[in-house]
């Protein structure tokens, strides 16, 4: 008589792994159910040998299988899952049962590959966190410690799902931010693209006309050829200055003066500056306020949100704000304190070369002025320390501020419409003007 092992729940959701004998699935089936148990898995026992031989193969087969991957797992796809294995916790599927569902669904990719290695952590007597810790570039650091807190407060289900909406929060507010560019990114596009063809073919056509007639060119014509000129001889070089100019950015952030320098000067260009410093603190404190939602010890949530922050200027406010708690202050009086930029040497050297000299030399010296945290959020953290609910008072600072980035995006976008379709017509104005003052001039001479 065959031994069959099986996985069931019990009525009050316990998970249950034993063996049973019986004739065939069927029959075992029966009596599992007979027993008082919901079957989630059966199979035939194997013997040891078996086993190892079975589980050899599948490690080398599964080791073959897999191809060269580069890069982490997408947003998008982490979002996916999340929301999906939050729903499967909630149906009181086991999670190791949960993970190889999803690794089933998933196609080939550093999800599935890190999914699998994984399952194999919990199966080898690893707990989920520990498990996903060993795959850092699928499950970061806020991920790994929000799981952490809900294995530790016996609430997985709880914390998944609080992890999925604030990832699908994220996500939604990245698309509406990218939904919005697409418009001015065409526009801009297309415009760069005529005007290139214009000065490629079209202008050097009229300049061999007017050589022929040895007319005298006006001003306007003169730099317009002068244009056309650079654009065929160093064409190559307009995709290189702004691919030069990413690469220098890139270079200076790898120093820890040109990053903070660089950031500081991205949350306070006019314009964009706004958007960028918004979204940074919509996604700060809704970090924040899930981490310790989920309960996470404050002093770990701040170093987690430091890290998130993607931003110098912020990591170094947070970096104020936890040593300010370890002496006992709170969170408010810091972040207050040390809101303000003051003079940095890279920011204002980035200022002269972006903004033009003498006006970005003023520019920086009025916004460096300027709080990175607004009061309405150190008054809303302060009462939130003072009433206990800190965790609510950061969402809704986050709400206020996801709102704020929506509106302010939509505002730029509704600007940016008609200040291209001006400067555009602006531009072909100038080269129509251009190059027809030679030829009326011609046409005078002529009769």
């Amino acid at each position: 008589m065959p031994t069959f092992q099986f996985e069931a729940m019990d009525a009050t959701g316990q998970e249950i792994r034993d063996v049973i004998d019986a004739e065939n699935q069927e029959e075992a089936q029966a009596t599992i159910r007979k027993m008082g148990y919901f079957v989630t898995k059966i199979a035939v026992k194997k013997s040891r040998k078996t086993q190892a031989a079975a589980a050899e193969s599948a490690s080398a087969d599964g080791k073959k299988k897999r191809g060269l991957v580069l890069g982490g797992v997408g947003s998008k796809q982490l979002t996916a899952f999340t929301r999906q294995l939050s729903i499967l916790q909630d149906a009181g599927l086991p999670i190791l049962r949960s993970l190889k569902i999803l690794e089933g669904q998933s196609v080939a990719g550093r999800l599935k590959y890190s999914l699998l290695d994984v399952c194999d952590e919990i199966e080898s007597g690893s707990t989920l966190s520990e498990s996903m810790s060993k795959s850092p570039k699928a499950f970061d650091r806020l991920y790994v410690n929000m799981i952490r807190a809900g294995e530790a407060g016996g609430a997985l289900e709880v914390i998944l799902r609080r992890l999925a909406e604030f990832q699908e929060r994220a996500e939604g507010l990245k698309r509406k931010v990218k939904g919005a560019l697409i418009y001015p990114v065409v526009v801009v596009t297309v415009a760069i693209s005529i005007l290139t063809f214009i000065m490629w073919k079209i202008v050097p056509a009229f300049q061999k006309i007017f050589e022929d007639f040895d007319a005298a060119l006006p001003a306007p014509t003169q730099l317009l050829i002068t244009i056309s000129d650079f654009v065929v001889n160093y064409g190559y070089l307009i995709p290189v200055i702004p691919i030069g100019i990413w690469l220098s950015v890139k270079l200076l952030r790898k120093f820890e003066q040109g990053r903070m320098g660089w950031d500081m000067f991205l949350i306070k260009i006019p314009v964009f500056g706004a958007l960028i410093e918004k979204n940074i603190l919509a996604r700060t404190t809704r970090t924040l306020g899930t981490l310790i939602a989920s309960g996470v010890p404050i002093l770990e949530a701040l170093n987690i949100t430091k890290e998130t922050s993607g931003n110098a200027v912020f990591e170094r406010l947070l970096s104020k704000v936890i040593d300010s708690i370890r002496e006992g202050e709170s969170i408010a009086k810091p972040m207050k304190e040390y809101s303000t930029l003051g003079f940095h040497p890279v920011a204002g050297a980035l200022w002269v070369v972006f903004m033009g000299g003498p006006i970005g030399v003023l520019l920086y010296m009025r916004k460096m002025r300027e709080p990175v945290v607004d009061d309405l959020v150190v008054n809303m953290i302060d009462v939130g320390e003072e009433t206990g609910e800190l965790d609510t008072m950061l969402y809704k600072v986050a709400d206020t501020y996801d709102d704020e980035v929506a509106v302010l995006t939509e505002s730029l976008v509704s600007l940016m419409e008609p200040i291209l379709i001006v400067g555009l017509g602006l531009a072909i104005g100038f080269i129509v003007i251009s190059l027809f003052l030679p030829l009326i001039e011609l046409i005078k001479s002529l009769s």
